[in-house]
């Protein structure tokens, strides 16, 4: 399958709107470049003015603030295009000040050769959290500071370990999850969180997805890991009522890195599948997302004993 690249042009300012109209949307991963980030650059590089060609400064500074995401080149990817154009014009409509930008998009195709291996340059070893160090397939690790490897190649899904949401469920998993505990895995992605889980002894019994292919690559993932996921299934279990009997319930730990509308809507069905006293942990919220995240998971009776934080995301860990 061949990908559609939407570059959506904004500002500094636009960018956390702009997040909201993806994460609205079902869109999670984006590529940021962010024209406030090469001035910052070269105010803390000022002795090394020499050696930043003039030409690159011109076309920086005169480089507006983007996101780039991709869509699949068929008639979903249309579709979900189509409701992403209304949406920014709608944001534009609330944008009295003009302080977001032109919120305009372009449009261009990526081979699927390219959107598999044109990125992986950039993926390089990292930690995360107090144990894990997540590691490409294709990088080695001299030295892993005493961490788990977790080793994962997400391919065309959500879950490189980059993204805040995904680190923040991450130190979740690690403060909360005891060998032998039970887990369920919603939107799964890449399979990370559930290898994660897998790895600090946890038993994965099931993980979820709307994209057979995120549960093929979660599967192939965690072979290279050396864990077991359990069983993959795939639909949308807030409208398919066979899928959401299918999942369970009693598990010792849900952890679920989706949009905030998913979480709100499903936030009784997770209190109905986690065992008493087990912990579901959520994330893919934005900050100005998080009370209506909170009022819902109380409201379907968990007590929230942890909102953990980053710049413009947040998760939460409640126990029923």
């Amino acid at each position: 399958m061949d990908w559609r690249e939407v570059t959506i042009y904004t500002t500094t300012e636009g960018i956390g709107p702009v997040e909201a109209v993806l994460e609205d949307n079902g869109i999670e991963g984006y590529v940021l470049e962010d024209a406030a980030d090469f001035e910052e650059f070269l105010k803390d590089t000022e002795i090394y003015w020499d050696y930043v060609d003039e030409d690159l400064v011109r076309e920086k500074r005169a480089q507006e603030t983007c996101l780039k995401i991709y869509l699949s080149d068929d008639e979903a990817g249309a579709k979900q295009y189509a409701a992403l154009r209304t949406s920014l014009e709608n944001l534009k409509a609330r944008d009295e000040e003009h302080a977001w930008g032109r919120l305009v998009t372009e449009t261009a195709l990526t081979r699927q050769e390219d959107w598999e291996w044109g990125w992986k340059q950039y993926f390089k070893p990292f930690p995360v959290g107090h144990s894990f160090m997540i590691k490409p397939s294709w990088e080695t690790v001299d030295d892993a500071q005493g961490r788990r490897i977790l080793e994962i190649d997400p391919a065309s899904s959500f879950g490189t370990g980059s993204h805040d949401t995904t680190q923040l469920c991450m130190c979740a998993l690690e403060d909360n999850v005891k060998p032998g505990d039970t887990v369920l895995d919603m939107g799964t992605g890449s399979g990370i969180l559930a290898i994660a889980a897998a790895m600090l002894g946890a038993e994965v019994r099931t993980v979820v997805d709307i994209d057979e292919n995120c549960l093929r690559t979660a599967q192939e993932n965690a072979e290279k890991n050396h864990v077991s996921i359990g069983r993959g299934l795939c639909g949308d279990a807030l409208r398919d009522e066979k899928l959401a009997e299918d999942i369970g319930s009693g598990y010792s730990v849900i952890v679920a890195n989706i949009v905030a509308d998913v979480i709100i809507g499903m936030a009784p069905m997770f209190f109905a599948k986690t065992a008493e006293g087990g912990t579901l942990i959520c994330s893919g919220i934005l900050n100005e997302r998080a009370d209506e995240v909170r009022a819902a998971l109380e409201k379907a009776g968990f007590e929230v004993v942890n909102h953990a934080k980053s710049d413009d995301w947040s998760a939460f860990t409640a126990k029923k």
